[in-house]
């Protein structure tokens, strides 16, 4: 039953992960070209909302990155070491995986702080587009949650494929 439903909240966060990065990468990519052919073909049609659109599509990328990186195993860590003195390796991972679960905390407490600080500012919108902050902050919660997650099932694997043992 247990292993059930850590399958399931496994696929239900590949699905997440994979497609909000592909829609977030097309959304930036068709807004960044629509404004360059706009400008190229017309010489004075510009999208004024198009560098804000690209940023906060980058930051989005950016922070489910994070969470790719966490179920891909791609995170920055000690390889060299553990490589030398093969007797570290577990322990290294351990570490490793304890370090990015209290990274993914900080960051789901500090964005949610973050997140009610710009909800309860009616002043806090974007320039261009002028939508809510908080919006945008909100990724920062759900993505230190997700990760926190994400890393608990990458060590529950490793732990049966003994890296850690």
């Amino acid at each position: 039953m247990f292993k059930k439903i850590i399958q399931r909240v496994d696929r239900v966060f590949i699905v997440v992960e994979d497609w909000s990065l592909m829609l977030s990468v097309c959304i930036a990519l068709i807004v960044a070209m629509a404004n360059v052919l706009l400008r190229k073909l017309t010489h004075d049609v510009n999208l004024f909302w198009s560098d804000e659109v690209v940023r906060k599509t980058i930051y989005f990328s950016t922070y489910v990155g994070c969470i790719v990186a966490v179920r891909s195993r791609s995170l920055i860590r000690i390889d060299a070491l553990p490589q030398m003195v093969p007797g570290l390796k577990r322990y290294l991972t351990l570490f490793a995986h304890l370090a990015t679960l209290v990274f993914s905390a900080a960051v789901a407490y500090l964005g949610w702080t973050m997140t009610v600080m710009m909800y309860e500012d009616e002043y806090a919108l974007t320039a261009s587009l002028r939508i809510p902050e908080w919006i945008f902050y909100a990724v920062l919660p759900m993505m230190g949650v997700m990760m926190f997650f994400r890393t608990l099932l990458v060590m529950v694997e490793d732990w049966k494929e003994g890296a850690v043992n």
